[in-house]
């Protein structure tokens, strides 16, 4: 399928090559829907939301009322991800994974609190490997509904203030980066801050020396990465299009991978964040993000944005003209 996918990208009326990226997208498509005529059908995009115990030793300049708070305004429409998803023509769906706030049962959310936060990572792992392997299967449930509704395609975007300390140690686990190329400002610290996260983030590394991928996760992860872990691991088991956003979905990502190195066959890596490590991960993984915009909001912002793209992918394969439809003589 992929020389015959390659042949008609080539056929159509451009130079070879031309298309750059959108080339690359369209043949990443085609495969994984195994058809010269791929489809994007119900795209959704997945927000999952948690808190962590790690937020009490100051590694974000936030405080833990934001997560429940941004999560309010993801619902409301006011949150980049709402407006872009709105703006892209992508279903947006919201999880509570583990958010320490009691949403009223007839709140538009999905449901699928796991407990009231993690754990504080410097006096236990965040989890039990039980709970993580709770969310992981919640995780996928979750997906497995969205595919059985309709939907091949499918973003992945969080919320949870803390969040990019638990990537920061996923990542240096997995990839054996050390803490300080893993670990960024996140939602906005100064350089004392940092220095402070980083020291933090040292000693919880040091604690603990997980065996693998699901130990890595149940001792660094929140509920929204391990959730988005099995999400992730399903999408790829139903054949369909993953869409990865920033630095927290990749650390998400990271593990599935670890798990399952073929998920990377169904994935499309929309934006390179600012956030220091997200660079070093896309290198880790050798994947080359399709855009760079100086974005690190997180959310699934960057992949609601790239979404546009993708589905120029798609169009440009189904719609162009070849040569030979347009009556245009080739090269000899």
């Amino acid at each position: 399928m992929i020389e015959k996918l390659k042949h008609k990208i080539d056929l159509k009326t451009k130079p070879i090559g031309s298309l750059g990226k959108l080339e690359d997208v369209a043949l990443k498509i085609g495969s994984i829907q195994n058809t010269l005529s791929p489809e994007i059908k119900k795209p959704t995009m997945l927000i999952f939301a948690a808190d962590h115990g790690l937020a009490d030793e100051g590694v974000s300049p936030f405080p833990k009322e934001v997560t429940h708070q941004m999560v309010l305004n993801f619902l409301n429409g006011g949150a980049a991800i709402s407006i872009f998803c709105k703006q892209n023509g992508l279903n947006l769906k919201v999880v509570d994974a583990g958010v320490d706030y009691d949403f009223p049962e007839e709140t538009n959310i999905i449901h699928a609190k796991i407990d009231c936060g993690t754990k504080n990572i410097l006096k236990s792992p965040a989890m039990s490997e039980a709970l993580c392997l709770e969310c992981m299967t919640k995780g996928k449930e979750i997906v497995s509904e969205e595919f059985t509704n309709g939907c091949n395609t499918i973003g992945f975007g969080e919320m949870g203030i803390g969040n990019t300390s638990s990537a920061a140690l996923i990542m240096n686990k997995i990839t054996g980066y050390s803490i300080e190329e893993c670990t960024g400002p996140g939602t906005g610290h100064n350089n004392e801050g940092l220095r402070k996260k980083i020291e933090i983030l040292k000693k919880a590394s040091e604690l603990y020396n997980p065996k693998n991928a699901h130990e890595i996760l149940a001792t660094y992860g929140g509920f929204e990465i391990a959730m988005m872990v099995g999400a992730m691991l399903q999408a790829k088991e139903h054949g369909m299009l993953l869409m990865v956003d920033g630095f927290i979905s990749t650390s998400a990502f990271l593990v599935a991978h670890a798990i399952n190195p073929s998920i990377l066959d169904n994935a499309i890596f929309c934006h390179v964040s600012q956030e220091r490590g997200h660079k070093l991960m896309h290198k880790y993984l050798n994947v080359e993000a399709l855009v760079s915009l100086n974005m690190r909001l997180g959310e699934g912002s960057g992949a609601a944005v790239a979404f546009p793209i993708i589905k120029s992918g798609v169009t440009f394969l189904n719609e162009m003209a070849s040569f030979e439809d347009a009556g245009v003589s080739n090269k000899s």
